[in-house]
């Protein structure tokens, strides 16, 4: 048994002072008095915040290397890299592929997921729009397969938990309906669709707005296009890369601002955060500048900044969630409980695993993540073990 004392612990809407135990694992009930040293182990946090482990619902990669290979290596690597910067559940996000590659990634991967390394995998693509395709090889997109989706849903063994399409493209609407089927959160994105098209996606079962404003039609006093379909739709969650190279910080704050004010007119609760923080991290992220792959895409990084090697589209982020928390306080200007929520219990709503992480609440796994004076990462706890 752990007992953390002296901390500032960062709940939906709040921040308490005092202490958390921890007891097999799990998060448990206050404890209202000390036990005897030789049942716990006291933690003096002195003062520090304690927020969720972070969840991210959109990562390809890291430490130099990527899911998309399906290789267990590759998967731990990047997992172990993302965690022990805070990330402490984390998807598996591929990026358009060929048959045979996402078969093979898809199986590979759905191993790592029934062992916990990961929460499930993301299929970004290959159902996107040519005209937004950004890092995504525009010789392998194609239009919505249902025979070729519910084979990578088999490969996946109940794991393909997400999947990213362009709405407007022939036999989407049945392909999201196939989707929400099979147990996996359809997203709209890499697209040029209308508002009203969007709509219609959301309508039929899409929850998700994959990396909002990037990689899609933008907003138009006459048309605003997915953007605003998303932000005015409650039931819908809006991913943001808040990397300040994605988004400018008035247009995070936009997001907040828009999804606050849609919510609360809606009769909305105070739990319904609907921004969920994502890195969109490539292997480069831990690196440092150079060459890299993303898919079949060759990556170049200067400054940190991820694109194509021609120059032509942003591809990827090289961030982690600390750095995409962390900014959306010191940057976007978020009280720190909103941005833990976008960081956390946001994301694990969207994908119908805020009972088990997301918050520190009784009963819930102990993954969280101990900040210093600078909001970065000291300490991560994973299901009550110090990493």
């Amino acid at each position: 048994m752990t007992v953390l004392t002296n901390g500032r612990f960062v709940l939906p809407g709040e921040v308490k002072a005092g202490r958390l135990r921890i007891a097999n694992g799990l998060i448990a009930e206050p404890v209202a008095e000390a036990l005897s040293p030789q049942q716990e182990e006291v933690v003096d946090l002195a003062g520090r915040y304690v927020v969720p482990g972070f969840v991210d619902l959109h990562v390809h990669g890291a430490a130099g290397a990527s899911y998309q290979s399906g290789l267990a290596e590759d998967a731990s690597r990047v997992a172990g890299f993302h965690r022990v910067h805070g990330t402490t559940t984390t998807m598996a996000s591929l990026v358009t592929g060929g048959v045979r590659e996402l078969r093979d990634a898809v199986a590979g991967l759905a191993e790592l997921a029934a062992d916990g390394v990961i929460a499930g995998i993301h299929l970004e693509g290959p159902y996107l729009a040519a005209d937004r395709c950004g890092a995504h090889d525009p010789a392998l997109l194609r239009d919505p397969d249902r025979a070729e989706f519910r084979k990578l849903a088999e490969l996946g063994r109940g794991h393909v938990r997400m999947i990213t399409l362009a709405p407007e493209l022939p036999g989407a609407l049945d392909l999201v309906r196939d989707a929400v089927d099979a147990g996996a959160v359809a997203a709209v994105g890499h697209t040029d669709a209308t508002a009203a098209t969007t709509r219609a996606a959301f309508d039929a079962g899409a929850r998700v707005a994959t990396h909002l404003f990037n990689a899609m039609r933008p907003l138009h006093h006459r048309e605003g296009g997915p953007v605003t379909a998303a932000l005015t739709d409650p039931r819908v969650t809006v991913e943001l890369i808040n990397d300040g190279v994605h988004v400018a910080a008035e247009v995070a704050r936009l997001a907040f601002a828009a999804t606050t004010a849609t919510t609360a007119a809606t009769g909305g609760g105070a739990e319904t955060g609907r921004v969920a923080l994502i890195t969109d991290a490539m292997a480069a992220t831990g690196m440092g500048d150079g060459e890299y792959g993303l898919g079949v895409m060759r990556v170049r990084v200067r400054g940190g900044r991820a694109t194509l090697a021609d120059g032509s589209s942003i591809a990827g982020s090289t961030i982690t969630m600390a750095d995409a928390f962390r900014r959306a306080v010191t940057v976007v200007g978020l009280p720190i409980e909103r941005a833990a929520e976008a960081a956390a219990l946001t994301p694990a709503r969207a994908l119908g695993i805020a009972g088990r992480v997301g918050s520190l609440a009784p009963g819930k796994a102990a993954d969280l993540v101990v900040l210093d004076d600078e909001l970065g990462v000291a300490r991560v706890m994973k299901d009550g073990r110090w990493l």
